[in-house]
């Protein structure tokens, strides 16, 4: 595959005129969400026919947790309307759609697309974040929903083929999105740096990430011009360092939290990895990573390095407090809870990422602990 093209955005955005007549051929299919009107970019996007000739159609027909009938309808869109390329301006629902999209349009129409070998689309694919979180820009998975259920589509070909970072994009955000997307993005990079199959490239990127997101998370929450940027780019490299590992246990434990309290993907995580890393601290044997328990030590010296902390329990208690600094802990849920049910819907091939076993009695522990 291709090395993903890095776009950087200029006053009124100009300079990807000359992209689109590179790729679009006559018409774009633009998926945003209603927000995009109100953004630069949005004006950017009305007037890009005037200019050179290329018509955007916009496809809006989405949900957070998006439908796999809303990809349906996306794919008709795109085909319909004879486009030549992709733009996704949005967060990590507008961009997973966009993937979706890309991997669907070149099937044939009959039956659902779920399920079906995926073959590399060719189709031109600009994604455009405008969140510091969920790193999607940067990776091969889509999460779609299918009858209510969590589907995940994964293949090389869903990687945009460039992406543009964009700052000011970020400047909207509501302050708890900010606070999602800050943990998301920590989330990530811890999770890629202790993952069974991290390599030395993807604890390079999750170390990067980590750094930025030390020394500019707080900045990130105050809005402030620099630190909207360079957290970004923390989202965007904690990607990548996913896009080499997957997630793990934090990961597969967030769903349902989600769920079941209607918080954002980034506060789940964010929970759920506060308790599995301390639990993984203190069962140091029952690693499973083929490297080996003496090995894992190391990764968390590593990450405690990383930052900035004297040990693993210094950098355990730093992630716990800034949980706590950012109001993200949960009361007991009113209505009564069916703990055997959260522990079977955890996703059992994330938790093979993960590099301690955890046991159904650790799952059920670390709910608890959560919820309280």
């Amino acid at each position: 595959m291709a090395e993903q093209r890095m776009l950087f955005p200029d006053k009124d955005y100009l300079s990807l005129d000359q992209f689109f007549m590179e790729y679009a051929g006559k018409k774009v299919l633009l998926v945003c969400g209603q927000s995009i009107a109100s953004q630069r970019i949005g004006k950017y996007f009305e007037t890009l026919g005037n200019r050179v000739g290329i018509q955007v159609v916009k496809f809006q027909d989405f949900t957070p947790n998006p439908s796999y009938e809303s990809v349906e309808q996306g794919v008709r869109c795109y085909r319909e309307n004879g486009c030549g390329m992709l733009v996704a301006v949005g967060g990590g629902s507008a961009i997973d759609v966009a993937k979706c999209i890309k991997v669907f349009s070149p099937m044939d129409s009959e039956g659902d697309f779920l399920g079906r070998e995926i073959s590399s689309s060719f189709i031109p694919f600009l994604a455009i974040p405008t969140t510091a979180g969920t790193g999607s820009e940067a990776t091969r998975y889509a999460v779609i929903y299918f009858q209510g259920e969590k589907r995940s589509v994964t293949h090389e070909t869903c990687i945009p083929s460039a992406v543009m970072l964009d700052a000011a994009l970020l400047k909207s955000l509501p302050l708890y999105q900010r606070k999602a997307t800050y943990m998301d993005a920590f989330c990530h990079a811890l999770e890629s740096f202790w993952s069974v199959n991290s390599s030395e490239e993807s604890k390079g990127y999750a170390r990067d990430a980590i750094g930025l997101i030390m020394e500019y998370g707080m900045g990130y929450l105050e809005n402030q011009n620099v630190a909207n940027e360079k957290m970004l780019l923390a989202s965007h490299l904690a990607g990548k360092a996913i896009n080499i590992t997957q997630t793990t246990a934090g990961h597969a434990l967030s769903y349902k939290l989600t769920s079941l309290y209607g918080i954002a993907h980034g506060h789940a995580a964010a929970l759920c990895v506060s308790k599995v890393w301390r639990y993984m601290a203190n069962h140091l044997e029952d690693c499973i990573d083929i490297r080996g328990k003496e090995y894992l030590g190391l990764v968390f010296d590593e990450i405690a390095n990383a930052m900035k902390c004297k040990n693993i329990e210094n950098a355990i208690a730093y992630f716990d407090g800034i949980v706590k600094k950012l109001g993200l802990e949960l009361g007991r849920k009113e209505r009564e809870i069916n703990w055997e049910d959260m522990i079977y819907s955890v996703n059992a091939e994330r938790l093979r990422n993960n590099p301690v076993h955890l046991p159904e009695r650790a799952i059920s522990e670390i709910y608890h602990q959560i919820i309280g």
